[in-house]
């Protein structure tokens, strides 16, 4: 059975920073590409990011390039997301999903997802 636990979300100033972390189990993590995918309040899914199977090539949203790192540890099954210069359009519940974008959308493989808000 495929489990995806998400964690490190909380309240946040603007411009601040936090790191979300999702701990993957029931499939082989070093095969499958992940994505990060959030949700705000009243929106559809929003692609944020992916990175492929070994880690080696990530891929952004424009919203978030340059500001948000996507990572992967196989020896760990873990897939991180580390946000910087945060923004109040970033306030969502954030889903890791497995597989590349297109798969992750269709929903199937996500997390229960961690609440980011980003406020003063």
């Amino acid at each position: 059975e495929v489990q995806l636990v998400e964690s490190g979300g909380g309240l946040v100033q603007p411009g601040g920073s936090l790191r979300l972390s999702c701990a993957a189990s029931g499939f082989i993590f070093s095969q499958d590409s992940m994505t990060w995918v959030r949700q705000a309040p009243g929106k559809g899914p929003e692609w944020v990011a992916s990175i492929s199977s070994g880690g080696s090539v990530a891929i952004y949203a424009d919203s978030v390039k340059g500001r948000f790192t996507i990572s992967k540890d196989n020896a760990k099954n873990t897939l991180d997301l580390q946000m910087n210069s945060l923004k109040p359009e970033d306030t969502a519940v954030y889903h890791c999903a497995k597989g590349p974008k297109v798969e992750a959308l269709k929903g199937e493989y996500w997390g229960q997802g961690t609440q980011v808000t980003v406020s003063s």
